[in-house]
């Protein structure tokens, strides 16, 4: 009965939120770099963050340091997507937020101080790359969904965190896909969003890992792993500033140049990544073995796919110059 009274909550959240950011001029105009051509509402992606004030509400305060750092890290997101923020005080708390995270896992003491600097590269990481992935109608919404389903599963044996966490953040990013996985969307995720379930995800992969020992489930996040690492050293290699955006990912060229719709796209993500977790949690074999021969798989695939598409960006580009 909870989880059906926090949908409802939550969908009325959304549809407040909408009247909003379109009475406050919230929007997301398209330009050049876009993979949409039309103005939407941003920050819909607000809705993970109020999930997670909801379930700490129904639950109890279980994850102090993590929700005091995800509303940081949403926070400045949300006021980002609003107005413009300096890309040092938006790095500064994600660091804060990152240092919270680690209280919540109880790795922040100095015997670990090796283990804190690869977390902290690979969290920041992850949440930025999270963020640059996102762009057409329905690849947060659908791809966090195939990552949280996975987890949902190994949490019901080996108790890594509360599944009531989890149920809830699938709730709302369900609520979220009802007006984000269309043709035209009512909304998009925004920074707010983006980096507001990427936090969430880290916080459940994380304690996976360190439950287990096994750093292997960082797999959970493969696809979008791939595509992200393949796409800056594509770019590295045409020597572009990696921080700028583009519309180089594999995705947008599949939702731009080769006109796929985006719902499509984002199916097609979801359901890889599904299969690859599923034969990552069920099938009996080494998982680094595994996950080296699918990464291998993967990269063959993309490297492919651009040297077969890549030429219709590089018209585009040459179009948006005349």
């Amino acid at each position: 009965m909870n989880y059906l009274i926090i949908a409802i909550i939550l969908l009325l959240l959304e549809l407040f939120y909408f009247r909003i950011a379109d009475k406050f001029n919230i929007i997301d105009k398209p330009n050049q770099r876009s993979s949409h051509t039309y103005i939407t509402l941003r920050g819909g992606g607000i809705i993970f963050l109020l999930g997670m004030w909801l379930y700490t509400f129904f639950y109890g305060i279980q994850y102090p340091y993590f929700l005091l750092g995800l509303t940081l890290i949403a926070g400045v997101s949300f006021i980002d997507d609003v107005h413009s923020v300096p890309n040092k005080v938006r790095l500064i708390i994600q660091f804060v937020s990152m240092f919270l995270l680690f209280q919540e896992w109880g790795i922040l003491t100095l015997s670990s101080w090796w283990m804190i600097i690869i977390a902290l590269i690979l969290c920041v990481g992850v949440i930025n790359a999270y963020n640059f992935m996102d762009g057409i109608n329905g690849i947060t919404g659908c791809y966090s969904l195939a990552v949280l389903l996975p987890l949902w599963i190994l949490n019901l044996s080996l108790h890594f965190i509360d599944t009531n966490l989890l149920v809830v953040a699938m709730i709302s990013v369900l609520v979220f896909l009802i007006f984000n996985f269309r043709k035209l969307a009512k909304c998009f995720a925004g920074d707010v969003g983006a980096i507001g379930i990427a936090f969430i995800l880290i916080f459940a992969i994380g304690s996976l890992i360190l439950k287990t020992g096994d750093f292997s489930y960082i797999f959970l996040l493969s696809i979008y792993g791939v595509d992200t690492v393949l796409t800056i050293i594509h770019r590295l290699i045409l020597h572009e500033n990696i921080g700028v955006a583009h519309r180089k990912h594999a995705y947008q060229i599949m939702a731009n140049e080769l006109k796929i719709p985006h719902v499509l796209v984002s199916s097609i993500y979801m359901i890889l990544q599904l299969i690859i977790s599923v034969g990552l949690i069920w099938f009996p074999w080494n998982n680094w073995i595994y996950c080296i021969s699918v990464s291998l798989i993967m990269a063959i695939a993309y490297i492919l796919f651009m040297k077969r598409y890549y030429y219709l960006h590089v018209a585009y580009l040459k179009n948006k110059e005349i």
